[in-house]
């Protein structure tokens, strides 16, 4: 097994120096980073002119929708619903702390004027500037605004591949005019909305390489040392590894909840529903998924950033804006075992997950068994246990296990909130 590790390591060194990395010195601060990862939940947003298909945004192009169906969807681009602080309020109802938009997904579309493609928002009926709006009202409503943008471009002719599901490469494409460009948008966004964190994707085709990912990290970090910049900018190969000197601030899992990880930081993005962009009639998860997902994230101590997908008429679906109000009436009472904790120190499972902070554990239990037996935390002992916002709970502890008893029908069939109080501080307990 020591042979299997060493040689790991030395093929991983050889990967790494055969791409160009970042310099340390211009990451984004550590305190801007434990700022961000004290959120643990936020809003992503997919939409644009293929709500008016119901069909995904971005890969249903030359797909379900033929191209030229597709790119002719924002000449009928008109959502006169669309309401900017509404969006903002129900991410604010639902606990979020941060809110993120697709400014331009894989299709190309752009949701503000942008001066380098004609491809925009302003040239739909609606002529509205929906990443500033969002912005302004982020602003108002205290929620960090957030911008996704997309490497990859399979509308523009500078960009070499046009159909993911058929990746031929066009010759005459030109990458450095494409990443030009690129960099030209990119300073629109940076200058303009000023955004907390930049959320990159597509880096996984053959055209983009390391030296793009390094050359357009430095650029953003010329305009905005502080901005937050996460892992998909680099080359998709080994893109979670060595946080500390890729193109990138943090790990991305999608459509799964992060292993437990308390030296990178990572952020799981998921929907609320199937799919990315708004679908008709799509299936949505339960609040005990809901809940339990965020409450898993933050045990493992990473974020979860939930995918809602406005309709076609700029509003969010009804059903979609009440369960995202439900896992805020959650929050509400039970957000101090969420907000600003650690993960751990147990290890997230089907039956609980942990989160600590100060001298307290925050156990989340899942299922309603008569006792839930622990490992002993080493060189600490509880001093009192309790349901948060309820009464005593009773337990034993000896020095190897901890067992708490629990009543026949727990206080939320969701997520039971139990704190452990200790005689001395979490932080240093290493992940049981």
């Amino acid at each position: 097994m020591k042979q299997l590790v060493i040689v790991f390591f030395l093929c991983l060194s050889h990967a790494m120096a055969q791409q160009k990395m970042v310099d340390p010195s211009v990451k984004t601060p550590a305190k801007v980073m434990d700022d961000f990862m004290s959120k643990r939940f936020g809003m992503f947003i997919h939409w644009g002119p293929v709500t008016l298909r119901g069909t995904e945004i971005g890969w249903s192009r030359n797909n379900e929708v033929p191209v030229a169906d597709y790119d002719s969807l924002y000449h009928e681009f008109n959502p006169v619903l669309f309401n900017a602080e509404a969006w903002v309020k129900t991410a604010k109802d639902a606990g979020m702390k941060y809110l993120t938009i697709t400014s331009k997904h894989h299709d190309g579309f752009c949701l503000w004027p942008t001066a380098y493609s004609s491809y925009n928002i302003m040239n739909t009926p609606f002529k509205r500037d929906v990443v500033g709006e969002l912005a302004t009202a982020c602003k108002k409503y205290d929620i960090k605004f957030c911008i996704y943008f997309t490497v990859l471009d399979w509308h523009d002719k500078d960009y070499p591949i046009h159909n993911p599901h058929k990746p031929v490469i066009d010759p005459d494409a030109d990458m450095n005019k494409f990443v030009a460009r690129m960099k030209n948008e990119l300073k629109e966004i940076i200058t303009r909305y000023h955004p907390y964190m930049l959320w990159f994707d597509g880096n996984w085709e053959s055209p983009w390489k390391q030296d793009y990912a390094v050359d357009v990290y430095g650029f953003l970090k010329k305009l905005d040392p502080n901005v937050i910049i996460n892992n998909r900018l680099s080359t998709s190969k080994l893109q979670d590894t060595l946080i500390s000197v890729r193109a990138g601030d943090y790990n991305t899992p999608e459509q799964r909840i992060g292993e437990m990880d308390m030296t990178q930081p990572w952020e799981t993005c998921m929907t609320i529903a199937n799919q990315w962009a708004w679908k008709p009639n799509d299936g949505m998860k339960s609040l005990k998924e809901c809940i339990q997902t965020l409450a898993k994230s933050s045990g493992g101590n990473g974020n979860l950033l939930f995918n809602v997908g406005p309709m076609m008429d700029g509003r969010m679906e009804a059903r979609q804006v009440a369960r995202l109000k439900e896992m805020g009436i959650w929050l509400n009472n039970y957000g101090e075992s969420i907000y600003n904790t650690k993960g751990g120190p147990y290890k997230p499972n089907a039956a609980y997950a942990a989160t600590r902070k100060g001298n307290k554990i925050y156990l989340h239990v899942f299922e309603a068994k008569h006792t839930l037996e622990l490992p002993a935390i080493p060189g600490r002992k509880i001093e009192k246990a309790y349901f948060l916002k309820g009464a005593t709970v009773m337990y034993k502890q000896d020095t190897n296990t901890i067992t708490i008893n629990l009543p026949d029908q727990l206080a939320d069939a969701n997520d039971t909130v139990i704190v452990l109080e200790l005689n001395g501080s979490t932080a240093d307990i290493p992940v049981i």
